[in-house]
């Protein structure tokens, strides 16, 4: 090759007009980061040198030993293959790049070859390197998605709220998804190339990454760590001692640079709105159309019969059981065409990379369509039966007598699956996605799709049968943690004639997925009920009682037990009751610009009896600061208020949420988020937290 150094003096990527029209202006405003299907322009520089019959050639390089080589046509030609146009004078040449619909997405290098009419490379230079992603905007990219709100909110939002709590009693805490700071598109291209299916072939890997199927398979198994380099390892129990517990993680931009930065290690610990969050996060980085979804009283069906069976001892306690019912379960569903499937199963896809069940081998989850679990169409790919599980099981109690015979209490055939939730596109309250799931409960349709999914459409036994039936219902107002409360049973009498059985009430403390922690009260006693009559019968909770073993989501499930003579079976049901937490305060005044320090006020008070010891604030917040932790010095006595002051300089402008987490020894989990809207100013790069100093009173 001849060596012509000054032939080509300068390339310039053009990164911020480019960035601005391919919506990756959020992402970087130095480096090149575009979408497919859409063209983006470079300009060479050329010297006065240059042959006049020359000709250009590109080449494009991709996959991490570049294994993958793409040469770019001159003209737009047949099929979809990435092509280029050349215009401007001798000394200045704009090249407009147009990358196929289906492209790879991933980084590539660019080669640019100055040829001489012979075919001689006059000169190469090769050192220009971009980022390609998904283009939910290009109509003919399968993750297309026409409605510019949805757009907005499901690829270009970093604030994000997760629903948790039960199905009637509803609660939300803000999430950082990050998507667009520092180091996370790359971190997102480095756990994809940490998958098994990258290490064992990694051209193959390289390119199927031009299916958001296989990219959002990918995603589901390298968020969890079963089996593979990946991301966050689970734990559902304490201790946390040897990482940082779930419920303290508000966002996922810590987990992804503390996975990337310990060498691919593992972070300690995830649960399952941690797993969907960090899945949120990568799979709108790249391009991909998501939305976390909680769905309530959701269904673990280990062994896909659609029917969980729970196993009670005499005394009311749980016998271990492979299947389990979650108080909530999170999970991610993504935009996309499925051209692998028949028609009919386009649109939202559930994603689920909470490790639960293998699937063809791994940790993994989906994509599953929406619709074919709407329908029960349950031979679609990938897991439509344990997703169908997850929001259509039965559950069946059975007390086991001493003797191991079983005996059947109760029959729930309606309290999987409810009240299935995401953030709303206009705001930051809920909409419910329940029909989107299923069809409504009782429904000719809804019987109609169990047939179909190979299951007898389940008949009601809720239904008066026999004079003398009696039922129960348990009523309790929304207590705060820290504070006694009552829950009232009340036993209806239906029959004709008087009855008089024995009542128990249990209250345990469990974890949001069912895990027992504990008993915190039981009380056994003999009620007489009069014919067509409501008796009630109250029990108390004292703090000092459940708070010796509640969980860290402040979780009583209270357990209510009728027997009475004569009757053929026993009667019981159930409520969990979430113990809500104080909020936070907080304050930022005054006008917020970028890259100028502003202050806010954390106030705290600690409504518990007792003093809370090892306090910690994590503050973070999407464009305005990292994740930074504040330990309360000393103890924080009951009835007292702890503030904090923090001064930091937010990085990016537009609306901005700031997110606070709070924990202690005693208290755990307790949040609160503040809106904060950033002017542009001056450029330069700010120091991300100045100042943190505290108020005790």
């Amino acid at each position: 090759m001849a060596n012509y150094s000054a032939l080509i003096i300068d390339l310039d990527v053009r990164s911020r007009e480019n960035n601005s029209a391919h919506h990756t202006r959020e992402i970087d405003g130095e480096r090149l980061i575009v979408r497919r299907g859409q063209p983006f322009s470079i300009t060479l520089q050329c010297s006065d040198s240059l042959p006049p019959k020359h000709h250009l050639e590109l080449v494009l390089h991709l996959g991490r030993r570049d294994e993958v080589v793409i040469k770019l046509q001159k003209e737009r030609g047949a099929g979809d293959k990435w092509w280029f146009h050349q215009q401007g004078a001798q000394d200045e040449i704009l090249l407009t790049l147009h990358s196929p619909t289906d492209a790879i997405i991933g980084q590539y290098r660019l080669a640019v070859l100055v040829m001489s009419p012979d075919g001689r490379i006059l000169e190469k230079m090769d050192k220009t390197r971009f980022h390609l992603l998904f283009n939910p905007w290009c109509k003919d990219d399968v993750v297309y998605l026409p409605d510019e709100s949805q757009l907005q909110e499901y690829v270009m939002n970093e604030d994000g709220t997760i629903y948790m709590g039960s199905w009637d009693y509803i609660r939300s805490i803000p999430w950082n998804y990050g998507q667009f700071d520092d180091d996370v598109m790359d971190i997102c291209f480095e756990v994809l190339d940490n998958s098994k299916e990258a290490l064992r072939n990694s051209k193959m890997d390289t390119e199927r990454r031009s299916d958001p199927v296989y990219v959002g398979r990918m995603i589901t198994a390298m968020v969890n760590s079963n089996g593979d380099r990946g991301v966050l390892t689970g734990r559902w129990t304490e201790p946390y001692s040897d990482g940082v517990a779930p419920y303290r993680w508000t966002g996922s931009v810590p987990i992804l640079r503390q996975w990337s930065k310990a060498g691919v290690r593992a972070v300690k610990y995830g649960q399952c709105w941690v797993f969907a969050g960090v899945a949120c996060t990568m799979l709108r980085c790249l391009g991909i159309p998501t939305r976390l979804i909680t769905n309530y009283s959701s269904a673990h069906d280990v062994d896909g019969n659609l029917s969980l069976d729970f196993l009670l001892d005499e005394n009311l306690r749980s016998i271990d059981s492979r299947d389990s019912s979650w108080n909530f379960h999170c999970w991610v569903e993504s935009w996309m065409k499925r051209d692998d499937l028949p028609k009919g199963n386009d649109g939202w896809q559930v994603l689920d990379p909470t490790p639960q069940e293998l699937s063809d081998g791994e940790f993994c989850c989906g994509p599953c369509p929406v619709t074919a679990i709407k329908e029960g169409n349950l031979a679609v790919k990938y897991d439509a039966p344990f997703v169908f599980a997850e929001v259509n099981a039965d559950i069946t109690y059975w007390m086991v007598q001493k003797n191991g015979q079983r005996k059947k209490i109760r029959v729930d055939q309606s309290s999987v699956g409810r009240n299935i939730s995401t953030k709303s596109v206009f705001g930051d309250h809920r909409e419910d996605v329940t029909l989107h799931y299923k069809y409504p409960e009782g429904s000719r349709k809804e019987r109609e799709v169990f047939e179909k999914a190979g299951q007898p459409f389940p008949k009601p036994t809720n239904e008066s049968t026999e004079p003398g039936q009696m039922q129960l219902s348990i009523k309790h107002a929304q207590p705060v943690f820290g504070t006694d409360f009552d829950v009232v049973v009340e036993v209806k009498n239906e029959g004709g004639r008087d009855a008089v059985a024995q009542l128990t009430m249990l209250a345990t403390a469990v974890t949001y997925n069912s895990l027992h922690r504990g008993e915190c009260e039981r009380q056994t006693t003999t009620v007489t009920v009069p014919a067509h009559t409501v008796h009630k019968e109250m029990l108390r909770l004292q703090y000092d009682e459940y708070a010796r073993c509640a969980s860290e989501h402040h979780l009583i499930r209270m357990k209510a037990f009728l027997e009475a003579p004569g009757e053929n079976e026993p009667v019981m049901t159930m409520a969990d009751i979430p113990l809500s937490t104080p909020e936070l305060h907080i304050q930022v005044p005054g006008k917020v610009v970028a890259c100028q320090q502003v202050m806010a006020y954390i106030s705290f008070t600690n409504p518990l009896p007792v003093p809370l010891k090892d306090g910690v604030f994590t503050v973070e917040g999407a464009g305005l600061l990292y994740a930074t932790d504040i330990h309360v010095k000393g103890h924080i006595a009951p009835g007292q208020k702890v503030s904090v002051k923090l001064t930091f300089s937010p990085m990016r402008v537009g609306v901005r949420k700031l997110l606070v987490d709070f924990d202690s020894d005693t208290l755990k989990d307790v949040k609160g988020v503040a809106t904060v809207v950033v002017r542009k100013k001056n450029h330069w790069k700010p120091r991300l937290v100045d100042q943190i100093t505290y108020i005790l009173s």
